[in-house]
This record gives structure tokens, C-alpha cells and sequence, in this order.
């Protein structure tokens, strides 16, 4: 149910259950190297549950580290304004150009994490987000901050990448649930705890502390990760049977990710990585109005991180660590969806039964609609205008400060159910091309992202906090109807469609 997770789970086209399609079959090629059992102590998935989970945490913290420096830069803005006396759009540049980052990076180290495994990716990519914040952290001008912000993203998306990934190779399918919300949680939080922190950073002390913070906690996660092992299934397979030539001298010994990874090169995975998700944009109407519209609430997001502090330091007086807690309401409105996740899986159970209801007494059921995933979103899109339209026409100074609050609580939640609902739609609408779908997915959400703080403080001056909260309002009402279309007659689109699962 990750962002951006899939480009790093399993290549298009190549997916592959490893416990399955990777045991070796003496009746085709005795010399094919799998696991040994469903013991083999080299399989990821038999490592101990505490060391699983460890390692979880530790990759969540890396993605809630990245997603909150993406958005602690918005409280810097202000003094970074004063020291290098620069325009707001100049200065805003640098939150947009890390998220242009998180949205270019995955097409790269995706691809390159099913060549060369999780842990090297981590690593580097860990290590060169510390290199980037130091010079940073120790600018002497707004030109450096801007460039180091942008390769920062780059590095940073290994987390949205790949980490997911990881997810998968340590737990089976029926016990990947509780991992992967933990997982999921933290791009969620990650931009809106952003702010508060950085609202108490800049009100206490001067913006460059929000640089060493970032490099500090970089620097525990780079060292947890060297105790981190290697978890994708080829790689480790690869490696076994590599040992098995080396202990035995009989080159014979051969993986199936060997015999796979022989038939294609780097530049043909890059390539595809980044041409298909656009052929995607291009050719699927699905594919292309899911994205924009999860694209734009995540612009919304983004916006809200220049809003919330015009909005409330001039109708309430707020000072920035104030402000910083504005975003609670966000907060609290995406774990308050996230808790519902067990009513959505009983949800999801119950359509598919009604939907089999009728199957003939002995006949294996087909597999699920793509379009049973959509519910949650239906849900989101109602509750999405609701709360922009809530936060929008309480932004009044007579207005006491929690309401406007409580409408993003509303917006919050909303968000989490169309992103939940679109992502897992996608992963099952297109599973020959999933990784490509989502990765198209966060293409889009990451340059809206980048592109909506840019004209974000203009517009809020310009048409007034009621009506510039109402626009992204109306927009969101426009796109609304989608998921529920597509809830509807999206089997026969899929009928149509040359990637989807018909």
C-alpha cells in the first residue's frame, strides 16, 4: 500500500513469488539453485521475528527521516528570506526542487537495487543525503542550499524506492500486513511533522539547526543500516550459488536471477524504468486520472505548508513554533485513517464474497476486481472537499483558530483514503506493470508537489484565504467522481485497455 514503493518491490513483466519459482526442479536442472525448504537459513524470511522487525524500523525511520526534510525546510524560509535576501520564490525553490528529487530518483535506483541488492543502495544513498546536508548546512549563499536540496532528493528516494522492497523479502504475504503499515505510516507523517519540528527549530535557535538535525539523524540510520544484511531473494541466490561453483568447482551451479539478470543490462532496466510509466500517463485513461488526482491533493499538501503559516500568524497572531502545531489536525486525521485499515480489509472481504456468490459449487473463484480496492478513495473523495471547504471558510480572524483545524483533520483522513484506495487499485488494475503504474504515480504527485508552493503564497494574497482554499476545493470536487467511475464500469475499461488486467 506504499508510495512509492513498488519500483523497488519486483521488476515489471519479471515478477516472481522467490520461495516458489526459485526452488530448484531436479526433473528440469538438478544444477538450479533455490532455497533449501522452507528452513534455508540464507532465506530472509527465516530470520527471527525481533531482527525482522528491526529491520522495518529501521527503513521507516529512513523514509520518515527523507519525507520530513522534505517539508522542514518550509519553516526556514523565512529567515533564509533575511540572511541571503532573497524573494519568497527563490527561496521556495529549495522545498520544491527536493521534492522534483523524490519524484527523478526512484527511475534510477529502483532499477539499480534488482542488479546490485537493497543494502548497497541504502548505504550509498544514505551517505551521500549526509554529503549534501553538510554543504547545506554550511551555506553562504541560497545557491548552494537550492542544488544541495535537489540531490538530496535524489539520494533521499531510495527510501521510497526500494524499502518496500525489503518489506516484502522479510515476510510472507500473510503476515506482510502489520509491517507494512508501520512502513506506510511514515511518508504520511513524514510532511506534516515537518513543519512542527522545524517551527520549533527556527523559533529557538537559527535555520542551520535544521540541517544538523537532518545530518545527525542520517547518521544513526547510515550506521543502523551497516548492521542492516541483505534481503532480496536473487542477489542472495546469486550469492549461493556463486559459493556452490566456488566450494564444489562445478560452474554448473546457476540461479535463476543469473539467468535472468544475463538477458538484460543497466540501460535497458533504466530505460524501461523511466518509459513506461509515462506510456502509462499516455495511453491509460485510468492510470492518468488516479495520478493526477492523488497528485494534486499532495500539491494541496505541499501548498498548505506556505498557507498554514500566512493563514494563521496574520488572523490569530500565531508565532512560528505555533504554526509548527497547526499541522496536528493533518496529523491526526491520517492516523485517525490509518486505524481504520481492518474495516477496509472486512470491507474488501465482503465484495469479493458477494461477488462469488453466485460461482458454481466447486468453482475456484477468479481472481478479485482491481475495482473492489476502490472504496476507501470513494470515502476520501467525499471527505477531501468537505475539509478544504471547512478549513476555507473558517479562516476568519472571529473564528476561533481550532476550527479551521478541525477541517484539516477532515482533509487529513481524506487524503490517506484516495492514496490508499488508488495505490492498491493500480498494484492490481496493472500487475504485469505495477511497479510502472506507481512509479508513474509518483512521478506525478512529486512535481505537483514541488510546483504548488511556488505560486502557493501568491495566490492566497491575491484571491484571499477563503476563495484560494475554495479553488483547490472546487478542484478536488472536479476529480471526485473518478474513483467512483471507475469503481463502477472500470471492468469494462479494463476490457479495453492494453495494460490492464482484463
Amino acid at each position: 500500500m506504499s508510495t512509492e514503493t513498488a519500483s523497488g518491490v519486483l521488476p515489471d513483466e519479471e515478477k516472481q513469488q522467490p520461495e516458489k519459482q526459485l526452488q530448484p526442479d531436479s526433473s528440469e536442472d538438478e544444477f538450479l539453485v533455490g532455497w533449501d525448504g522452507e528452513h534455508d537459513p540464507l532465506n530472509p524470511r527465516n530470520l527471527s521475528l525481533v531482527r525482522k522487525w528491526l529491520i522495518v524500523i529501521i527503513i521507516s525511520m529512513g523514509n520518515l527521516l527523507v519525507t520530513l526534510a522534505s517539508s522542514i525546510y518550509s519553516e526556514s524560509i523565512v529567515q533564509l528570506k533575511e540572511r541571503f535576501h532573497k524573494s519568497q520564490e527563490v527561496v521556495t525553490l529549495g522545498l520544491s526542487l527536493f521534492v522534483f528529487g523524490l519524484a527523478v530518483g526512484p527511475m534510477v535506483l529502483g532499477p539499480l537495487s534488482e542488479f546490485y541488492g537493497r543494502r548497497p543502495i541504502y548505504i550509498i544513498s544514505v551517505f551521500f543525503f549526509i554529503m549534501f546536508l553538510i554543504p547545506e548546512a554550511a551555506a553562504q549563499n541560497i545557491q548552494t542550499i537550492i542544488v544541495g536540496r535537489f540531490l538530496d532528493g535524489i539520494s533521499g528516494s531510495a527510501f521510497l524506492s526500494v524499502a518496500a522492497g525489503t518489506v516484502a523479502d522479510l515476510f510472507e504475504p500473510s503476515q506482510i500486513q502489520r509491517p507494512m503499515m508501520l512502513y506506510t505510516l511514515a511518508p504520511f507523517l513524514g510532511p506534516v511533522l515537518g513543519p512542527l519540528v522545524g517551527g520549533f527549530i527556527n523559533s529557538f535557535t537559527t535555520w542551520r539547526w535544521s540541517f544538523y538535525i537532518l545530518i545527525i539523524w542520517a547518521g544513526v540510520i547510515l550506521a543502523c543500516l551497516v548492521a542492516v544484511p541483505e534481503t532480496l531473494h536473487p542477489v542472495l541466490l546469486a550469492r549461493k550459488a556463486a559459493a556452490l561453483r566456488k566450494s564444489t568447482g562445478n560452474p554448473a551451479y546457476h540461479s535463476a536471477s543469473e539467468d535472468a539478470r544475463a538477458q538484460k543490462s543497466i540501460p535497458r532496466a533504466l530505460m524501461n524504468s523511466i518509459y513506461r510509466p509515462f506510456q502509462l500517463l499516455l495511453l491509460e485513461p485510468m492510470c492518468l486520472s488516479l495520478c493526477i488526482y492523488s497528485a494534486l491533493l499532495l500539491g494541496i499538501l505541499y501548498l498548505f505548508f506556505g498557507a498554514f503559516p500566512l493563514v494563521f500568524s496574520t488572523n490569530h497572531g500565531f508565532t512560528l513554533w505555533q504554526t509548527g502545531l497547526t499541522f496536528l489536525g493533518l496529523v491526526v486525521g491520517q492516523i485517525a485513517a490509518i486505524l481504520t485499515t481492518p474495516f477496509w480489509q472486512k470491507n474488501h472481504a465482503r465484495l469479493v464474497a458477494k461477488a462469488n456468490a453466485n460461482l458454481p459449487e466447486g468453482e475456484k473463484p477468479p481472481k478479485p476486481d482491481p475495482e473492489l480496492r476502490l472504496p476507501p478513495a470513494i470515502l476520501g473523495g467525499v471527505l477531501v472537499p468537505i475539509g478544504l471547504f471547512w478549513f476555507g471558510w473558517t479562516t476568519y480572524r472571529s473564528v476561533h483558530w481550532i476550527v479551521p483545524i478541525i477541517g484539516s483533520v477532515f482533509f487529513g483522513a481524506g487524503m490517506f483514503f484516495v492514496f490508499s484506495g488508488v495505490w492498491t487499485f493500480l498494484v492490481d488494475a496493472y500487475p504485469g506493470y505495477a511497479a510502472s503504474a506507481l512509479a508513474a504515480n509518483s512521478f506525478a504527485r512529486c512535481m505537483f508537489a514541488g510546483a504548488f508552493p511556488l505560486f502557493g503564497d501568491q495566490m492566497y494574497k491575491k484571491l484571499g484565504y477563503q476563495w484560494a482554499t475554495s479553488l483547490l476545493a472546487f478542484l478536488a470536487l472536479g476529480m471526485m467522481p473518478f474513483p467512483y467511475l471507475f469503481f463502477r464500469y472500470g471492468r469494462i475499461l479494463r476490457a479495453k485497455s492494453t495494460f490492464a488486467s482484463a
